[in-house]
This record gives structure tokens, C-alpha cells and sequence, in this order.
């Protein structure tokens, strides 16, 4: 498999902030980057909780290769509130969930979002 396909890179764009990028790794939890990758662009208004931002999306899939925790960076779909999160300090989990990917660039912009935010997450096109 090659790195294109097996690595999908994702920006984030932060209502009146600026924008994030970042990359969803496919072996992580394959059927769950799947299904995100074939809904993008999507879009939702952010949820905080210690170090982390969050928003829920219109998917309902079980945990695949679940984490209690995880690193700060780390892009992960949370099962329980059907949400897309990133964890942007050392902030844990409040339960499992499947590890997407990474954040690449602009990790701290994330620290400024404030609860109700939009965030809308657009496929990067290929160089």
C-alpha cells in the first residue's frame, strides 16, 4: 500500500482562529478513517473538556482498536458521544476511543477554541 493511500492529510478550519492540519493514518482503525474520509467536508460546533476539543458528527460506529489514553496531538473518534476529537494537552480520554491520527501543524491553536465554534475539516489536496 502506498503512503498516499495509507496516510490521508486533513486541515482544520477554526471559526475566527485560523486553521490546523493534520493526518488520519489508516491502520490506526481502518473501517472508522474510512468512513470520515468518504463524509469530508464535515462540519460541526466545538465541545471542550480539559485538553481537548471536540465536536459530534453524524456517524455511529463502535470502538475499533480502542485507547483509554492517548498523547497530546492525537486525533481519535470517540464511540460514546459519536464525536471527532483532538487532544491538544495532557488530558485524558473521559473513555476509549479509536486513534485516527495525528496533528501535523498548529497543535496550539487548538487551545483557544472556545464551546461553540465551528470547525469544518476539508481533505488537504495533493501536491
Amino acid at each position: 500500500m502506498s503512503e498516499e493511500v495509507s496516510r490521508i492529510k486533513i486541515k482544520f478550519l477554526i471559526e475566527g482562529l485560523g486553521e490546523a492540519e493534520g493526518e488520519l493514518v489508516r491502520f490506526r482503525a481502518p473501517r472508522t478513517v474510512d468512513t470520515i474520509v468518504r463524509r469530508l467536508p464535515i462540519e460541526g460546533r466545538a465541545a471542550t473538556w480539559k485538553e481537548e476539543v471536540y465536536f459530534e458528527l453524524p456517524l455511529k460506529m463502535g470502538e475499533e482498536k480502542a485507547k483509554p489514553n492517548v498523547e497530546p496531538g492525537v486525533i481519535a473518534f470517540w464511540p460514546m458521544g459519536s464525536a471527532l476529537c483532538v487532544f491538544y494537552g495532557n488530558s485524558q480520554p473521559y473513555s476509549p476511543v479509536s486513534v485516527l491520527g495525528t496533528i501535523t501543524k498548529n497543535l496550539e491553536i487548538f487551545s483557544k477554541v472556545k464551546s461553540g465554534t465551528i470547525i469544518r475539516v476539508e481533505q488537504l489536496e495533493s501536491q
